[in-house]
């Protein structure tokens, strides 16, 4: 059994892969991660491997639990990865997007992969077909668009993702709504159109909390998988295994 952990911005997600399949997940708010953890992890056997992620900030009691009662490996810039990063500043790149470009190499190899994350921010990350990781941008997420407007104004009100169907707002409220969402499928769709013109064959996966929101609303065909980033952690870590055995073998 391996347990994927990603702690993200705002939540930590959990998964648990048996045979390479997801069994169980689970979504914990951060305050209370390692009181939450401990009673899920406590139904596991205690030989599970545990592989690891973060970007948010991780309380250090619970670091500490985890590396001495758990089998755990704690993904940094440091890691092995399968491709080579050529952002001009590597140490300032999330750990998020190098998992995610991780999966996106192991799971769709010989291609142009674009990853977009849609979650507290969107991130585009691009790896071309040489695994070379060259970049990508980040915007504000959905959620974040609301609350920057609500909280940067005085008096636009603080409203929640919706569906809509209209380009036009006869409303306050509708315009905000026509704003945020139209906004952002135009403006994922036109990242992805810019990159179809420099590399027309072109892997697209798109991914995190405002997945299922955002797929049906969008233009061009991806692949759409919410979980990519715990598959990633899984992958990844069947790669690290593998490369620490042939890094042993020819000691």
């Amino acid at each position: 059994m391996i347990l994927t952990v990603d702690i993200g911005n705002t939540r930590t997600k959990i998964a648990l892969f048996e045979n390479n399949s997801i069994s169980k997940t689970e979504i914990f708010e951060k305050e209370n991660f390692l009181k939450n953890f401990q009673l899920f992890f406590k139904e596991l056997p205690k030989d599970t491997k545990i592989i690891l992620s973060s970007v948010g900030k991780v309380d250090i009691e619970a670091i500490e639990w985890l590396q001495q009662n758990t089998n755990l490996i704690t993904i940094t810039h440091n890691t092995t990865f399968p491709f080579i990063n050529k952002y001009a500043t590597p140490h300032t790149l999330g750990i998020d997007r190098m998992v995610l470009s991780a999966g996106a190499v192991l799971n769709y190899p010989n291609a142009h992969r674009l990853i977009i994350d849609v979650g507290t921010c969107i991130t585009y990350d691009f790896i071309n077909k040489d695994n070379e990781y060259l970049g990508g941008a980040i915007s504000p997420g959905i959620k974040l668009r609301y609350k920057s407007l609500n909280d940067y104004t005085a008096k636009l009100p603080l409203l929640s993702p919706t569906n809509i169907d209209f380009i036009i707002g006869n409303s306050t409220e509708k315009a905000i709504h026509s704003g945020i969402i139209n906004g952002v499928c135009l403006e994922i769709d036109g990242i992805i159109n810019s990159y179809k013109q420099l590399y027309p064959e072109l892997t697209i996966i798109l991914t995190g909390g405002d997945t299922l929101f955002l797929d049906k609303r969008l233009k061009n065909i991806i692949f759409a998988n919410s979980n990519f980033l715990l598959e990633s952690l899984n992958t990844l870590y069947q790669y690290i295994i593998e490369n620490d055995k042939k890094n042993s073998s020819k000691l």
